[in-house]
């Protein structure tokens, strides 16, 4: 998944679980979205604290086949695939 499909996907599951509280004709769909785009920031915010592991593309060997090094590459890529995937929701 890209960062951009993972943005659209944030937002798209947080604009249907605050759609759910409105009756489908409540003509709220703006404010829904930017509410979503909200929620989802958040939570990316969240997640780049929280200082994730995965999804990223670091093997042994791209991290010079030890523990000493993979540990903090796999941070940093992590935390920048993240960081990419807030600016496309900000895109949105």
């Amino acid at each position: 998944m890209t960062q951009k499909e993972k943005a659209i996907k944030l937002v798209d599951d947080f604009y249907i679980i605050i759609g759910n509280n409105y009756s489908k004709g409540d003509g709220f769909s703006t404010q829904l979205f930017n509410e979503a785009v909200k929620c989802a920031l958040k939570a990316v915010d969240e997640i780049i604290l929280s200082a994730p592991f995965e999804p990223v593309d670091t093997d042994w060997d791209e991290a010079g086949s030890s523990a000493q090094y993979w540990y903090p590459q796999k941070l940093e890529d992590s935390a920048k695939w993240w960081a990419e995937v807030r600016q496309e929701i900000e895109k949105l």
